[in-house]
């Protein structure tokens, strides 16, 4: 049974998508704020995050970057929001979709399903396992000895398959806004997971350098 972390402020709209949730045999947890969110996802594991963009406390953009730290959570957001802008940032901050309010119940649980089944594909498809409650990488059925910042910038390849993280993306994820890292860090890591991801399979290439972009890891 997935456990969905539901991050909403108006109760009526929470009431409906956590009932419609429980309905099909999701496990929901509710949260009214962004620290309550924080607070239940440090002491639990959940395989997807519906996030209000619009919270009193913590923006859902920022919660999601929050959220994200060391650990790999799809994401839909929830928002009133419907300017284009708005959901360019949230798809480009990583949210695997966007949600327009006021959304058919039976839409958003179709959606819930479409992403979770995203994750399961990728894992059959790519030769990867992420167990993120342990915080570990398999690859090819063995486990990779990966240091935190390696399993971190892992954790985020696996989240977005096939699209391109910048650097500066990276960084932000893996090493939170306040480090003193430089470009050339998340360059060092790369070339280390790469040569891991070798040791089990010589052949093996799955994580693309973008020139003048980025990175990203190539699935299929």
């Amino acid at each position: 049974m997935a456990r969905i972390l539901l991050v909403e402020d108006e109760g009526a709209i929470a009431q409906t998508v956590a009932f419609a949730l429980r309905a099909e045999g999701f496990d929901t947890v509710h949260a009214l704020t962004g620290r309550e969110a924080l607070r239940l996802a440090a002491g639990s594991t959940f395989d997807l995050a519906l996030l209000d963009v619009g919270l009193p406390d913590i923006d859902g953009y920022a919660l999601l970057r929050e959220l994200r730290r060391g650990r790999d959570l799809p994401a839909i957001f929830l928002t009133a929001r419907q300017a284009e802008a708005e959901r360019v940032l949230g798809l480009e901050l990583g949210a695997d979709d966007y949600i327009a309010k006021p959304f058919s119940p039976r839409e958003l649980v179709a959606r819930v399903r479409a992403v979770l089944r995203r994750g399961r594909a990728l894992q059959t498809s790519s030769g990867f396992e992420h167990d993120a409650e342990g915080h570990r990488v398999f690859f090819r059925g063995r486990l990779l000895d990966l240091t935190r910042y390696e399993y971190g910038v892992m954790a985020a390849l696996l989240q977005r398959p096939g699209a391109i993280l910048t650097r500066a993306q990276l960084m932000d994820r893996v090493w939170g806004d306040g480090s003193d890292s430089t470009d050339r860090t998340v360059d060092t890591h790369i070339k280390t997971l790469r040569a891991k991801l070798r040791e089990i399979d010589a052949e093996a290439d799955p994580i693309r350098t973008q020139r003048g972009l980025g990175y990203s890891l190539q699935v299929g």
